[in-house]
C-alpha cells in the first residue's frame, strides 16, 4: 500500500496530475516558484525519488527527463482510504465514523459510486399472468385436472 506524499511531494504530484501529460523538473520548478523559493535540484530529487517509488514513470529527453504519473490522483486517494481502513481493529466503526464526517455532497457522491460498482439495478420483470388452478376435490387433491389417471 503506498504511503502518504510527504508535502513537497504532493506539492510535484498534483502538478503532473493536474497538466496530465510528461512534464520536466523546469516546468514544475517555475509553477512551484509562485507559491515558494526552490532550487532546481529539490524538485529534480523530489522527481527522482517519485520514480524510483513507482509514482511516475520517465523518459529520456536530451539531457533531461520527462516525468509522468504511473496512476491518477483518484487511484492515489482510494489506495490511502483502502490501507487506513485496513489497518482498523473494527473496520465498520472507521466507515460509520468516516461517513459521519462527510459533507452532503460528499454522500451523495459516495451513494453514486457505489451505485457504478453494483452495476444496474434489475428491471422489475412483468408479472406472468398464469391460468386458474383447476379446483381441488377429493376426487383430484392435487386439483390437476378432472381426478382421471393417465
Amino acid at each position: 500500500m503506498p504511503r502518504p506524499l510527504g508535502e513537497l511531494e504532493d506539492a510535484v504530484m498534483t502538478r503532473v496530475w493536474k497538466w496530465n501529460r510528461p512534464v520536466t523538473v523546469r516546468e514544475v520548478l517555475e509553477d512551484l516558484q509562485q507559491e515558494r523559493s526552490i532550487a532546481y535540484t529539490t524538485v529534480m530529487t523530489v522527481l527522482d525519488n517519485l520514480h524510483q517509488k513507482g509514482w511516475v514513470r520517465r523518459e529520456a529527453e536530451g539531457r533531461a527527463y520527462r516525468y509522468e504519473a504511473v496512476s491518477t490522483r483518484a487511484a492515489y486517494s482510494a489506495a490511502l482510504m483502502n490501507d487506513a481502513w485496513s489497518q482498523s481493529d473494527n473496520p465498520a466503526a472507521a466507515l460509520v465514523a468516516f461517513f459521519g464526517m462527510m459533507s452532503e455532497e460528499q454522500r451523495v457522491a459516495l451513494r453514486d459510486a457505489v451505485r457504478m460498482v453494483q452495476g444496474p439495478e434489475p428491471q422489475a420483470a412483468e408479472p406472468v399472468e398464469r391460468p386458474p388452478e383447476p379446483p381441488r376435490s377429493e376426487e383430484n387433491p392435487a386439483g390437476d385436472g378432472d381426478g382421471s389417471e393417465r
